[in-house]
Parts: structure tokens; C-alpha cells; sequence
């Protein structure tokens, strides 16, 4: 069976927690090593992503280090961020994307993060041409967009460009029949129109791991030995999916998702009736939706720190812990560094890059009431 497991540059040891780009390339290589060592090969990347280092780290722990053919990579057009501000702004920043990571060619070249604003966006570039002829001319074999938006614009945007190869989508078993999120509809959207499937916020940020103590009891008596991240990639793996993306952080986390994917099996009905019972569990003890992806932290004028306040709050909710604990201690000292939650003009910003669709302004309307008293 194909090893379906991929490595996402997203969420990269630090040698400074409070700073993105201190990438730690040392921990990183050894993570790359572990990784490759058990046969997988699969590395995902975007311009914007660590502070825009996630692409140096790939260069520095991956292409500098192996031959070209050993590892399959994917990077992203972000016409967003001020990236791209005219159609061939495009050119000189995916020339830009090969030179950082230091390779001559991407395996997968994806539109990044489409939504409905997004993909106005891409059509007012032509941006889909775009990355076709970069395909055309050698230099990435396969086409395709990340997605996050309804099955609707999925398949719209997939009726309008049949010409594309990949759709990298939010699965997880969470969101799989969540009404907003809709993972279940997309995915079936993706493989009716026959393209590949890549998956991304497949643990949802650490949120699998993570869990009420009900759902771990579940899971144990079914499978002591298995860990709450392999039961959430394989869940994924279970899909008619070409790659299953997991953002890890951590050596022990490299080692102990390759050592169980190596003995990955489809889950059984019984299986996925657990995790619909845990799903169940999950959304009843959860506030905020948050991934941590970190989109909003790079728009907020006010540098407030939105996912680590949404953390620390369902902390508090999940735990019904009151005001007077030890999270409010937390809460305090991010906002000597960062814009305190009741510093947010409600500019919107966020919630436009916000991958999740969450109410942002609201959410941090609560927290401020909740930890400003």
C-alpha cells in the first residue's frame, strides 16, 4: 500500500516559541531524516508559512540534503498577502519559490488557500493559466489548489478548470459532517470530478490529540495502542486519498506517525463508529475551532495574539475552570507582548483569511469579557 503520510512545513520546531521564524533547522533535519528513513517522502511548503522560512527550512533540511528524486514536493501560489498585485507578479514569485528552496522544478504546484474572495483573486490574475504553464514548460508536473470553502465553489471552480490534477482539502474526523466546514461534500465533490486528494488539518491542529477524557476512554478500549494522532490519520488514509499532510513539530511525533503508518490498514466500521462517538464528544467540549494555523496573527493591526487567547480559553471552557486560574496568569502575559483582546477595532480582517469561518470579533468580545474583568 502506497505510504500515504506527508510532512507539512506549517508548524516547525522553534528556537524561540514566541517567534515563527527561528526555525530550528537542526531539529528539522533530524526530523527530515527520521522521516525519509521509514520510506516517506512527501513534503508540503508555502511562501508565507513560518514567517516566510518554512521554504528556506525545506532547502536547508531537505533539497540541499537529498538527490531530487528522492522526495516529492508541493508548494503554493498565494495571490493573497500582498504577494501577487498584478497578473505577472506571478512569475518572478514562483521563481523566487524554486530558487529559496533550491530545487529546479515542484512536483505539485497548487493555487493557495481558495475561498470565494480568493478565488476572485485568481481569476482576476489568471491564475490558473498560470500555473498551467508553468506545468507545460517543466517546471511542476501536476497542477492544483488548496481549498477552503463550500462544496458549491469546490465544484464550480473544478466544472470551470477541469485541467487541474489536485485538490489539497480540510479533512479530519471532526469536521468530516460538520455544517460548516462540509469536509464529507468536498471530498465527494474532488473525487467525482476524479482529481487527486491531498489532506491538510488532518489532527486540526493538535485538536485530535488533545481530547475530553470520555474520548480517550473510547479509543483506549478499542485500541491501547494506538495514539490519538494515528487514529486521525488514518481515518484520513481510510479515504480514497493520494496524500494525508501532518504539521509536525516534534522528533518523537516524526517517529511515532511513521512507525504506526507502517503497519496502516483501512479502518473498520467498528472503528469509525468511535470516532463518530468521539467527534460527538469533541464538539461538545469546544468553544472555539481554532487550528492555530495562524493566518490571523499576520493581518490583526493590533498584533493581538488570537490563537493562543482562543486556546487558552477553551482550556478554560473545556476544563469549566473559573477566572481565578492559572490561565488567567497566561492570558496577562501575552498581553505584554500583544494587543489585549479588547484591543480589536473589528476591522474584519482576520476573519477574511481565517480558513476556519470563525466569528474572530465575537469570539475575542468573549474572551475580553471572560479575562479583562
Amino acid at each position: 500500500m502506497d505510504k500515504k503520510l506527508g510532512f507539512g512545513f506549517m508548524r516547525l520546531p522553534r528556537l524561540n516559541a514566541d517567534d515563527e521564524t527561528t526555525v530550528d533547522f537542526e531539529t528539522t533535519k533530524e526530523m527530515v531524516d527520521l522521516f525519509m528513513q521509514a520510506g516517506f517522502n512527501y513534503f508540503d511548503t508555502a511562501h508565507r508559512y513560518h514567517g516566510e522560512v518554512s521554504e528556506v527550512a525545506i532547502r536547508e533540511c531537505l533539497t540541499s540534503r537529498y538527490p531530487r528524486e528522492r522526495y516529492e514536493l508541493t508548494n503554493k501560489l498565494t495571490t493573497f498577502h500582498g504577494y501577487i498585485r498584478k497578473e505577472e507578479d506571478q512569475l518572478q514569485f514562483f521563481k523566487n519559490q524554486l530558487a529559496i528552496c533550491g530545487v529546479d522544478y515542484f512536483d505539485n504546484y497548487l493555487i493557495h488557500a481558495l475561498n470565494m474572495a480568493n478565488y476572485r483573486e485568481a481569476n482576476q490574475y489568471h491564475s490558473f493559466a498560470f500555473i498551467q504553464k508553468m506545468k507545460e514548460e517543466g517546471y511542476c508536473k501536476r497542477t492544483g489548489f488548496s481549498f477552503h470553502g463550500t462544496p458549491e465553489l469546490l465544484d464550480e471552480i473544478l466544472t470551470a478548470h477541469p485541467e487541474v490534477d489536485m485538490v489539497q482539502l480540510q479533512i479530519n474526523y471532526l469536521d468530516w459532517l460538520d455544517a460548516g466546514i462540509q469536509a464529507k461534500k468536498c471530498y465527494e465533490i474532488a473525487r467525482k470530478h476524479d482529481k487527486l486528494v491531498v489532506v491538510m488539518e488532518t489532527i486540526k491542529g493538535g485538536n485530535l490529540i488533545h481530547l475530553p477524557e470520555k474520548a480517550k476512554q473510547l479509543m483506549n478500549e478499542m485500541h491501547p495502542d494506538w495514539s490519538y494522532a494515528y487514529w486521525a490519520i488514518a481515518f484520513c488514509a481510510s479515504l480514497d486519498t493520494y496524500r494525508v499532510l501532518s504539521g509536525m513539530s516534534t522528533v518523537a511525533q516524526v517517529r511515532e506517525n511513521t512507525q504506526e503508518m507502517q503497519h496502516f490498514r483501512p479502518l473498520n466500521q467498528q472503528e469509525l463508529d468511535v470516532l463518530s462517538q468521539v467527534a460527538n464528544l469533541i464538539q461538545a467540549d469546544t468553544a472555539i475551532g481554532c487550528t492555530n494555523c495562524q493566518y490571523c496573527l499576520s493581518e490583526c493591526p493590533k498584533q493581538i495574539a488570537i490563537p493562543q487567547y482562543f486556546a487558552l480559553y477553551n482550556d478554560d471552557k473545556r476544563n469549566h475552570v473559573n477566572y481565578v486560574h492559572n490561565t488567567s496568569n497566561y492570558y496577562h502575559a501575552l498581553t505584554q507582548k500583544h494587543g489585549k483582546a479588547s484591543d480589536c477595532i473589528r476591522c474584519g480582517r482576520c476573519e477574511k483569511v481565517c480558513p476556519q469561518h470563525l466569528s474572530i470579533r465575537e469570539y475575542l468580545a468573549d474572551i475580553a469579557k471572560f479575562y479583562e474583568k
